[in-house]
């Protein structure tokens, strides 16, 4: 089993394109790359901690190899973004890979230098490729939140504009 983490603005959102495909194990929602240790989710949307919001994944990479899972990640963000994503603003926002080895380092580098010259996007892409840093789950409510709370979930990432977004580029 091995760990993958991405940054791809709101958690809630970064969870669905992963669940369910085989040799994925887990999908935990959490925030990484802060100086508060433990944060909550009230201080981390204030943008003051450094943290992103995050989502780590263990996974099987005999069944499910991690650059599937670098194809998967990619078409949920505007890469050309350094403010956040769609509705959500701060820099707990922000994209990110988070790599665990050097294995992922090099794969990240290589998908992200695809993206970049794919000729999908007028600016350049900014989607940072970063060790990973501890990472410390978000709470409960917010596991499985498209689950628990489907009526919010869909109106949310409605009116976000990530879905046309990834309609009109990928």
């Amino acid at each position: 089993m091995e760990q993958a983490m991405f940054a791809g603005g709101c958690f809630w959102c970064m969870v669905t394109p992963f669940e369910e495909l085989p040799g994925i194990h887990g999908i935990v929602s959490g925030y990484a790359g802060g100086a508060v240790e433990n944060p909550s989710y009230e201080q981390v949307k204030t943008g003051t901690t450094g943290h992103y919001e995050v989502v780590q994944i263990s996974f099987d990479p005999a069944l499910f190899p991690y650059d599937k899972l670098l194809e998967l990640f990619w078409p949920q963000i505007d890469p050309t973004d350094d403010g956040g994503q769609f509705q959500d603003r701060g820099t707990q926002y922000r994209t990110a890979v988070f790599y665990y080895n050097e294995e992922q380092r090099l794969a990240a580098l290589a998908s992200k230098e695809q993206v970049a010259a794919s000729g999908r996007f007028e600016g350049p892409v900014v989607t940072e490729i970063l060790p990973a840093p501890v990472f410390y789950p978000a709470e409960d409510y917010h596991q499985d939140y498209h689950k628990k709370n489907p009526k919010h979930y869909k109106e949310d990432r409605e009116q976000s504009g990530r879905d046309t977004f990834i309609a009109k580029h990928w």
